[in-house]
This record gives structure tokens, sequence and C-alpha cells, in this order.
């Protein structure tokens, strides 16, 4: 059932007012770029509940994915955050107690580097409260745990995007006297939970390694073998999934595509590739993952599969072949 109830090199959050429920993002700020008559090549479809396509027909890539759902690239962040929270609702309801959220927050065609590393982050902020009021009911806010990087993106946050919010804002790393040179503060998850908690959304952990060995450790004590959920949003988890970390300075992240990765269900995912042979990787559960291009203002299906393909196989292969 669905649960509808910061950068220098210290990263300090930009300041943007908060944004009241369900009001549509201020375009000067997330720079929305607006795609009109997004359709996949080739397919069949018939109209069904929740605004989501039944594709009988695939394109190309795994057979097995001849049939599932078909959603169309997000129009803008309005329409991307509506189809995020039916694509939760429906994880949930199919038991999925670890998921990833991950779009690009400077513009829906945007990639990784586009937007100021500060600005990225705050606009994430913006983007989690606006996506917890429509996937969250009142009375389950206060069940619902959300953990930022650091303990000053908490102050922030509860000064601004959260301010009067009822959800309860945690942290997962604290600084330290050495924060300059990349150096904090581990804080032990079994100490910051409560037993009312129901939800974790974790906040974009990926600025410092420690973030994500944490988020893991929340995963182990805090979500195995209960009922809670765990969300992570925005964590630009791809870093380590394509080994931007090499294993041999980092052998504890680069495990976690063994042994944390494979417990979590993509629901959500937008990745943009640039360049001659542009296009974007999409997912929205419970479909297919669809290699779009662009043209003449409408995305067209190039490639589809049941799993999820590397960015490298896509940037390489899929793309430079269509």
């Amino acid at each position: 059932m669905p649960l509808t109830d910061t950068s220098t090199v210290t990263r300090v959050p930009i300041a943007i007012a908060s944004l009241p429920k369900h009001k549509v993002f201020d375009r000067s700020i997330l720079q929305i770029s607006k795609t009109a008559n997004n359709s996949c090549r080739s397919f069949s479809a018939i109209k069904i509940s929740r605004n989501y396509d039944f594709v009988v027909h695939s394109v190309s890539g795994d057979a097995s994915a001849s049939v599932g759902f078909d959603v169309p690239f997000p129009r803008d962040y309005s329409e991307l955050l509506e189809q995020a929270k039916q694509a939760t609702e429906l994880a949930l309801e199919d038991k999925k107690q670890l998921m990833e959220i991950e779009f690009p927050t400077s513009g829906l065609e945007s990639v990784p580097g586009d937007g100021e590393g500060g600005i990225e982050m705050t606009e994430s902020m913006q983007l989690i409260r606006e996506f917890c009021d429509r996937f969250i009911s009142p009375e389950k806010a206060m069940r619902t745990r959300i953990f930022f990087p650091e303990a000053n993106e908490v102050e922030f946050a509860r000064k601004s995007v959260f301010g009067g919010a009822l959800f309860k804002l945690d942290y997962l790393t604290k600084p330290s006297f050495f924060q300059d040179f990349g150096f904090v503060s581990k804080v032990k998850m079994a100490d910051r939970v409560k037993p009312e908690d129901e939800l974790f959304m974790v906040a974009y952990p990926y600025f410092n390694v420690n973030e994500m060995l944490v988020v893991e450790e929340l995963y182990r004590e805090a979500v195995v073998n209960t009922a809670r959920k765990l969300i992570i949003f925005n964590g630009e988890l791809d870093r380590i999934r394509s080994g931007y970390y090499p294993p041999f300075f980092y052998p504890k992240l680069a495990a976690l595509s063994k042994t944390f990765f494979p417990k979590m269900e993509t629901v959500y995912y937008i990745h943009n590739f640039k360049g001659r042979n542009g296009g974007a990787l999409f997912r929205c559960y419970p479909g297919p993952w669809k290699v779009l291009r662009k043209i003449n203002n409408k995305y067209i299906c190039l490639h589809q599969q049941e799993v999820m393909p590397s960015l490298k196989e896509v940037a390489l292969d899929i793309l430079p072949s269509a």
C-alpha cells in the first residue's frame, strides 16, 4: 500500500524559499525543459489507470520486455514527480523495501555537472519536499525520517524548504575538525532510528564517500527484517556502479555494487547523454529500461530491456548504433 498518510569543499546550501504543497517550481530556478508528444516508436498501446500505457510490442532488446508498462518521458518536473510517486507506490505494492529515485535537477535534459554543486543539492532538497508532500499523507509524516548528508544541512532544511513540515529531519555524518580534507564523523544509525519510524528517505548521499557506507549501515541495521522502507533520492549511484571510485582505494564502497545494490529496485531513473549521439536512459517502475532520443521535439524509443544497461553500453553501443 502507498505511504500516502551543501557547495564549497564543505558544501553550504544556497538559500531558496520553501515551496508550498503541490506548487509548480519556478522555471528560472530549476530550468524546466518542456517536451511534447512523447512517443515510443512502433508501440501499440491501450490506456489503463494511473496514466500508464500497456505495451504490446517492443522496438528492440530483450524479448521479455515486450509486455509491460510504458510511461512517456516527463514534460516538466511536476509530471516527473507524479510519475515517480506512482512508480514508488507500485513498488511498495510489490513489497520492494530498498528503492532508488534518480534524475537530473538542473533541467530535465541536463547531465551531472551542468549545475553548480550547492545549487543542485538545494534543488534536490526542494524536489524531495515536493515528492514527500505528494507521496506521504499528513498522518504518516511523523513516521517518516529524512536523512541529509550532514548536520548543517538539516538546520538549513528546517529554516527553508522543510520549514513547518512534520517530517523528522536527520543526518548521516557530522562535521569534524578535518572536514575540509574530506574527513567527517560517522553517525551510528541504530542511535538515530526510533521505533515508530516507517520510512527512511536519504537525500543525495554522494558528496563524501562515507555517506553511502552509512546508508548501507542504515539499511542493514534498521530496515532488514522489518517492515520499514528506504528510498535513496538522487544519490548518484552511477559513480559507484561505473567504477568511478577505484576498488583498490575504496574497497568498501566498491563492494556495495555486489552486496547492497543488487537488493535495490530503481523505481524512477533519468540519465541524459549529450553530444552527436545523445539521448536518455529512462525507467519508470515497473516498466522496462528504455533508451530514448529526442527528434523533432518528440522522444523516440530506440531500445528497451528488462535489466539496467551500463552507462558505457548506452553511450558506446546502443545510442551510436541507433
